[in-house]
């Protein structure tokens, strides 16, 4: 006689039990860590006590508002602490904060704000008119209002019972082509995103973070919510002030600091001219593969720490790649990255089949600190997630050690003469030499191949010309691989994303026009 299983069904009850979200673990933070500093800005500063009450007050504010559980709330601001506490306040009573990209277009904002219809908008004044513009408008605005409406609001805790796999943040994707998609990150995403940072980097409990890129974004959200559910405290900056950014690390340790392709250059003169001593850093950077190669040997040289080799996305968090650093004081010419834990990952072709070990193949993801799909968007929806696994669109090498080399994005591939050509194995040996600044591969049309590799150089150097730029590639790629053109740009011209990427798009329309 065969026994059957036993299929045991959990109650609500014990469902809920195991369940958190961020607002109810940020109230323990507090409750624990009271008189704890937890955010910085200026010569401002909240402790934890102080911190979650003015978030119950706006949280009570929203719900006297008319925003119930499941509701969006926009939030079109700089860089100020009004920001995060909207944020905490909206996760405490189950909203979805739709964290606005200022930077984008009155056509991309017009897009964002329908997509998400939010039940109520809280802005910085600066952005009041921008909402009227579009036919919408700030119900919050942080200043002397939004302080008076704080205080009228009682400062207990909401009764709201919120579920870890509720949405809590919508942002953005920086939108290289067509308009932006909006990525649905719940709570449980969230808070697996701080657990894996921390127990990956070895990330004290008392840390500061310096959240000067745009709190829109995942670098500095994901990192804010991950140090204060820690008890660290948070530096909030409004953008890249590189002389208050070197003050704070001058007077705090600083486990993570973010440096980003587009600044790092700027920041190294800055830090030279002002002779810095920071405090003890524990590691730097984001986006190591679009570094020039003597940037990444410099700046982890003046701040004595190692880079970041990240890659991971909105959508994803840290993982899948970010498990490796760049050692101080060192240009490597493959930046070959280790998976992270907490992840799995495959590596596929077109048909979903993996590919064997040295081939390129498109990286698809699995885990809990996977977001919950792009919002109002289906059909991007069926296109990404395929067969249970999230399909990134970034293309991958496995080594023979298990590690993996980025290859670039799918939609970058250059089609020339039936070989395939991806901007990032040319851009890899030109980055190497100390005479660039900055450099983009991209595709142009052609009659003969169809399509051709073409770079767009910014460089240090005004004796370096056409052939010394192809030199670099020569002997280390394919001949069909070397760039058929070569344009000398300056840096302000180099187009680039609100987070550092470059507009490669933009390069290309500008070859077509020309």
């Amino acid at each position: 006689m065969v026994q059957e299983k036993n299929i045991y069904s959990p109650s609500p009850e014990v469902i809920q039990a195991g369940s958190t979200n961020v607002g109810s673990l940020f109230r323990e933070t507090a409750r624990q860590n009271s008189d704890s500093i937890a955010l910085i800005e200026g010569d401002r500063k909240l402790s934890y006590a102080d911190l979650n009450t003015r978030v119950n007050q706006l949280a009570h504010a929203m719900l006297d508002q008319g925003v119930k559980q499941g509701d969006c709330v926009g939030l079109l601001a700089r860089n100020c602490m009004a920001y995060v506490e909207a944020e905490l306040a909206s996760a405490k009573i189950g909203g979805i904060t739709v964290n606005f990209n200022w930077r984008s277009s009155n056509e991309e904002l017009a897009h964002c704000i329908e997509l998400t219809t939010p039940k109520l908008i809280i802005a910085t004044p600066d952005y009041t008119d921008v909402l009227e513009q579009l036919g919408s408008k700030a119900n919050i605005v942080i200043g002397t209002d939004y302080e008076k409406m704080i205080a009228k609001h009682s400062d207990h805790e909401p009764n709201v019972a919120v579920d870890a796999e509720d949405g809590m943040v919508i942002i953005f994707t920086s939108g290289t082509t067509g308009l932006p998609k909006g990525a649905l990150i719940s709570h449980r995403a969230l808070i697996t995103r701080a657990l894996i940072f921390a127990t990956e980097t070895n990330a004290p409990d008392k840390d500061t973070f310096i959240a000067w890129t745009p709190l829109f974004h995942m670098g500095s959200n994901d990192f804010t919510i991950a140090t204060l559910l820690r008890g660290g405290q948070v530096v909030v900056i409004d953008g890249y002030q590189p002389e208050q950014m070197i003050n704070t690390i001058e007077t705090y340790p600083v486990h993570y600091l973010t440096v980003v392709p587009g600044m790092i250059d700027d920041f190294i003169g800055h830090l030279k001219r002002l002779d810095a001593k920071p405090k003890p850093i524990g590691l730097i950077g984001a986006m190591a593969d679009l570094v020039p190669r003597p940037q990444l040997k410099e700046i982890t040289t003046l701040l004595n720490a190692p880079y970041f080799n990240t890659f991971g996305s909105t959508e994803t968090g840290n993982p899948p790649a970010s498990g490796n650093l760049v050692a101080i004081g060192t240009a490597p010419e493959i930046l070959s990255k280790k998976q992270n834990s907490f992840c799995e990952i495959r590596l596929v072709d077109a048909d979903d089949n993996d590919v064997p070990e040295g081939e390129p193949g498109e990286l698809a993801i699995r885990g809990p600190s996977l977001f919950s799909g792009y919002w109002a968007n289906e059909s991007a929806n069926r296109e990404a997630f395929r067969n249970g696994w999230f399909h990134m669109g970034d293309v991958f090498r496995r080594t023979p050690e298990g590690l993996l080399d980025f290859v670039d994005r799918v939609k970058y591939m250059i089609k020339s003469g039936g070989e395939n050509i991806y901007p990032a194995e040319i851009e890899q040996y030109i980055m190497l030499d100390a005479r660039i600044v900055d450099v983009a591969v991209v595709r142009k049309s052609d009659p003969r191949w169809g399509e051709v590799p073409v770079v767009f150089i910014v460089s240090n150097d005004p004796a370096l010309n056409v052939d010394g730029v192809i030199d670099m590639c020569r002997g280390r790629i394919a001949n069909f691989k070397l760039p058929k053109e070569v344009y000398f740009i300056e840096a302000d011209d180099m187009p680039r994303t609100s987070t550092g990427k470059i507009q490669r798009h933009h390069l290309e329309a500008r070859l077509e026009e020309s």
